[in-house]
């Protein structure tokens, strides 16, 4: 079970730990390729009894309600990307010296020879639309692709399925590359590092660390952010195949080896002949939708990969005016009275945030929810000459209170001691009330969900009503 590919699964015991989306599936494939398969699982509510029936009718295993004791016979485990690194299953299989691999590995091993090579993305933010524009600038190259990993396609279904493909756009998890030892990715990307998942890494190296892995073996290009010291770190730790290259992306001038913006352009000058003296044009900034800084550093990111795969400059600004951004990510919902109501409720920790409140000149703020350990002192004291209001919801608003009581005394904030259904439509009444015309009403929470709403889209539909309602 070392390197390279397993070939023959025939009466191999495997235990995928963990039910879920990517368990299912592993266990399905794992199964059909003639493993004896056993699926271990900490929960036993009837989402997950249900899923068993259907795995038990297939005559696998399962054991509901005990992750944590390594079945006999184990030879490997594949594990759902959410399980942590300390559970005693692990340290159990590490004892027995039984590996473990995530459904990413998995995927990896599985692929057949000569498959499609992978462009790999991952970073605290802005991953899943850096890899969507990436997908759609390989379309305009006339390339088949597919965006997957962390988003849309299952990677086992990508590598396993019918489909042939050229390239795949693969965003990837700091979770999922944890688990991934031997992917050796074409070109890969980190867009930025900021803490997150704190929780399940147990530091900011380790989580680093996880994110750095994603440049391992790469071939022709590691792609770094140029703002963020800690991926041109991350790029010089990394052990890569000889004459690979660093490419730096900035929002300002590039220097020869960099992708950046001059005068409203995006310019190339990692993939043209001479990079000392030439530049190749890309794209204009008002291609890229919405024009906001961080997500022109997207498009970069996306941009530069797609060169590296050697895409014409051309298929760069097609990809990225046919591109359209997901749901919830500074959609543009309304002007009412001159004041434009935006909804980022994907903006779940403070550094999507912080990119998100840098778009605007005068905002008034909506925030709070599950803080999920972060602190917002940082976040505020940048923002706080941009606030115009703040409008605050959730269980842990109390702590962006202080936050705004510490470093932005004069901005008049509202705090909703309610979680009910009707909170959000009161929030946007009460941001309504403190806005000027040519200000925007913002929502970007900073924070999770799950205490109010289902998850952030189900937040953000509440708050795209609420100004509907409002404009009625």
């Amino acid at each position: 079970m070392g390197s390279g590919q397993v070939t023959d699964w025939q009466g191999k015991h495997v235990t995928v730990a963990g039910l879920g989306v990517s368990g299912v599936p592993a266990a399905k494939v794992l199964h059909g390729l003639g493993a004896k398969v056993t699926v271990v699982n900490d929960g036993d509510d009837a989402r997950a009894r249900e899923q068993a029936a259907e795995l038990e009718a297939l005559g696998v295993t399962v054991r509901l309600g005990d992750g944590a004791t390594l079945p006999e016979g184990t030879e490997l485990i594949v594990t759902a990307p959410g399980w942590k690194p300390d559970k005693p299953l692990f340290a159990a299989a590490d004892e027995a010296g039984v590996p473990v691999w995530g459904d990413v590995e998995l995927a990896w091993r599985l692929r057949k020879p000569g498959a499609a090579p992978w462009l790999a993305v991952t970073g605290t933010n802005g991953k899943t639309t850096t890899v969507q524009m990436l997908a759609s600038i390989l379309k305009a190259a006339g390339l088949r692709t597919a965006a997957v990993g962390n988003i849309g396609v299952s990677l086992l279904d990508a590598v396993l399925g019918e489909e042939e493909y050229d390239v795949l756009a693969v965003e990837l998890s700091s979770y999922q590359l944890h688990w991934a030892p031997s992917l050796r990715a074409h070109s890969a990307a980190v867009l930025n590092l900021a803490p997150d998942h704190l929780d399940w890494h147990g530091s900011m190296e380790a989580y680093a660390a996880d994110k750095g892995r994603i440049y391992e073996g790469n071939q022709v290009a590691c792609v770094y952010n140029v703002a963020d010291g800690a991926t041109e770190d991350l790029v010089r730790a990394a052990d890569v195949e000889e004459g690979c290259r660093a490419v730096g992306f900035t929002l300002g001038t590039p220097g020869p080896s960099q992708l950046g913006v001059v005068e409203g352009i995006l310019v190339d000058r990692a993939f043209v002949e001479n990079r000392q003296r030439n530049a190749q044009e890309l794209a204009e900034v008002s291609d890229v939708r919405p024009p906001a800084p961080h997500n022109i550093a997207n498009a970069l990111a996306a941009a530069a990969l797609a060169r590296a795969y050697g895409v014409p400059a051309g298929a760069v600004r097609d990809g990225l005016r046919a591109f359209t951004p997901d749901a919830h990510r500074i959609a543009h919902v309304a002007d009412v009275d001159g004041v434009a109501y935006i909804d980022d409720s994907k903006a779940t920790n403070t550094h999507a945030t912080e990119a998100s409140l840098a778009a605007y000149e005068s905002i008034v703020w909506i925030a709070g929810g599950l803080a999920k350990g972060a602190t917002f002192d940082e976040l505020v004291a940048g923002a706080a000459k941009r606030l115009r209001g703040a409008v605050l919801i959730g269980r842990d608003r109390a702590l962006i209170r202080e936050a705004l009581a510490r470093h932005a005394p004069e901005v008049p904030v509202v705090d909703l001691d309610r979680t009910d259904t009707g909170a959000m439509l009161e929030a946007v009444r009460e941001a309504r009330r403190l806005a000027r015309p040519g200000d925007t009403v913002l929502l970007a929470p900073a924070c999770a969900s799950m205490d109010m709403f289902t998850n952030y889209n189900q937040r953000g539909d509440a708050f795209a009503q609420a100004v509907r309602e409002l404009g009625a």
